[in-house]
């Protein structure tokens, strides 16, 4: 497609990722989505067939741009330890935008929250390569990555959900710092640590 025809899409589609973050998107109806929009419902179709299709492409649009930020973020940093903790903190803050009205959606409409849950495993699987880098590296002890990964995976899907906010009072940004921290001083190599398994 030419590059003039595609452009006015891609904001389009920005704008209401923007719209959704802010405010969620379960109680708009394509018609209200236009007017705030400021487009038809036409050009609202040019993004999806659907609303749950329009939904869909918008939260697709949330995690590829967030992936590509966390990725530039870890790839910043030099040490395991580090990169670990640059991932962490990368994704609390590129969920930050996310309203709680937003999450609820996600959690409440089944094409959303399969996306989310897709990208949360990929966050696990991510943490995982982190961790057998840092063991390759002897920075860590050999711990059993993926079971690291799929905790790892949890406690960032309830931080997400605000369930670690209503049990504990802390902000995301505060809880992925604990997750990293936590994380960290359970997988350095060390005096004292437990003595490492055979190669699996």
């Amino acid at each position: 497609m030419p590059v003039g025809v595609a452009r006015p899409s891609a904001g389009l589609l920005d704008d209401l990722l923007e719209l959704f973050l802010a405010e969620g998107f379960g109680h708009f109806t394509l018609a209200q989505l236009a007017a705030r929009l400021r487009c038809s419902k036409t050009t609202l179709y040019t993004l999806g067939h659907s609303k749950e299709q329009l939904t869909a492409n918008a939260l697709k649009q949330f995690f590829r741009t967030s992936a590509e930020a966390v990725e530039r973020r870890t790839a910043a940093a030099d040490a395991p330890a580090d990169r670990i903790a640059t991932y962490l903190r990368a994704v609390a803050d590129a969920l930050r935008p996310a309203s709680p009205a937003f999450m609820a959606d996600v959690a409440a409409q089944p094409l959303a929250r399969e996306i989310y849950e897709r990208n949360t495993a990929i966050a696990a699987e991510r943490v995982a390569q982190l961790i057998a880098d840092g063991v390759r590296a002897g920075d860590f002890r050999d711990v059993h990555a993926a079971f690291v990964a799929d905790t790892v995976a949890a406690t960032m899907q309830r931080i997400q959900t605000g369930q670690v906010l209503a049990a504990t009072g802390l902000h995301d940004a505060d809880a992925y710092d604990e997750l990293a921290a936590l994380v960290l001083d359970g997988i350095r190599s060390g005096a004292g640590r437990a003595t490492r398994r055979a190669p699996r």
